[in-house]
């Protein structure tokens, strides 16, 4: 027989036991995760300072008590002192044997649907990269002559149509830049995986953007200090962090604004394929702007190659990060609305070998 202590251990979703005085009196490990607080330090406290609920809950909660029924709340967001809100569904009903305790059950909608949008990411940023490895060296060739012609025609002309060659030498060169971008974005190599301290390559890619693109912006700091090794390529990681910075510097044009990076543990966050296989993607930075926000029509598909929101721009960029991304096999996501675009992604914790060998 299985115990009822190992059942409740084994629960993949957050659950917590209300003692008839409305405090903690259990909570399992993914409640421990979701909270990002331990059970000892939440037993015992009121659970409605625990959890952050944005709905009119308590009146409900205490009906529910009362009639020994259960309570069934949706797409609420549900958070803590510990950790950004995020989109649930919580289950609520009385303890069996237990009269006024109640057992809450939260599901995290939201990362459901990361998971869902996620699945997208790779194949879309994979299917361009033969496109694009064959445009550019189909067009780059071609480019090239029409340069050369243009130059010797310069040499024989008037003054008066001189202007013409020097645009089509001008217009030419630009397309090539836009052709090593097409080829950047085919050929960048696979990552080189080492015990990665994220807070170092955010603190590299903050520096650089103040020095330069970023200048206007204030970028804000909001790091947990006890957050483990991530597992990747700094170098990579760092081309995804200033990529997402100088987008969002961008956005906020000549006046600036500004940038909150975001880190914190989420233990309940698990990537899982459709072979069934799947790791924990525990490491989570947000980077956080109060921007205009991301076009409305190109929300849903802002990570798909050629898709923009800039005029003349290449929709490279974000299709980049999530090719870089993938090939960490972490996520990453997109929410906006105006005044605040957040882009989270979720990495792999360093294995622990690996992160005592580096320190050695």
């Amino acid at each position: 027989m299985i115990s009822d202590q190992v059942i409740w251990a084994s629960l993949p979703v957050p659950a917590f036991i209300i003692d008839p005085e409305d405090r903690i009196s259990d909570v399992n490990s993914s409640g421990e995760g979701f909270l990002n607080a331990s059970r000892k330090s939440v037993v015992g406290h009121p659970v409605w300072d625990q959890i952050a609920v944005d709905a009119p809950l308590e009146e409900a909660f205490l009906r529910a008590r009362q009639q020994g029924t259960p309570l069934f709340v949706n797409d609420v967001d549900v958070g803590s002192g510990n950790r950004a809100p995020l989109q649930c569904a919580l289950q609520i009903a009385p303890l069996l044997g237990h009269p006024g305790s109640m057992i809450m059950i939260v599901s995290p909608r939201e990362l459901a649907s990361r998971m869902t949008r996620g699945n997208t990411v790779k194949s879309a940023a994979q299917s361009a990269i033969g496109m694009a490895e064959m445009l550019a060296h189909e067009i780059k060739n071609p480019l090239a002559g029409i340069t050369g012609a243009a130059q010797l025609l310069s040499m024989n002309i008037g003054p008066q149509d001189l202007e013409l060659t020097d645009l089509i030498v001008a217009e030419s060169r630009r397309i090539v830049k836009l052709l090593e971008q097409v080829e950047q974005f085919g050929n960048l190599s696979q990552p080189d995986f080492k015990p990665v301290n994220i807070h170092d390559v955010l603190d590299r890619a903050r520096r650089s953007a103040l020095l330069g693109f970023g200048a206007d912006m204030t970028i804000i700091e909001d790091y947990d200090p006890s957050l483990p090794l991530a597992y990747g390529d700094p170098d990579q990681l760092l081309q995804v962090v200033l990529n997402l910075l100088k987008n969002a510097s961008e956005a906020a044009g000549p006046k600036g604004g500004t940038i909150r990076l975001h880190t914190y543990f989420e233990h309940s966050f698990r990537l899982r394929r459709s072979d069934g296989s799947g790791h924990s993607l525990p490491l989570q930075i947000e980077i956080i702007d109060d921007g205009p926000g991301l076009p409305e029509n190109i929300r849903s598909d802002i990570f798909d190659p050629f898709v923009s929101g800039k005029e003349n721009g290449t929709g490279l960029g974000l299709a980049l990060v999530s090719k870089i991304v993938s090939d960490h096999d972490g996520w990453i996501t997109a929410e906006s609305v105006p005044g605040q675009t957040i882009f989270r992604l979720s990495l792999r914790r360093a294995p622990r070998e690996v992160a005592g060998q580096d320190k050695e």
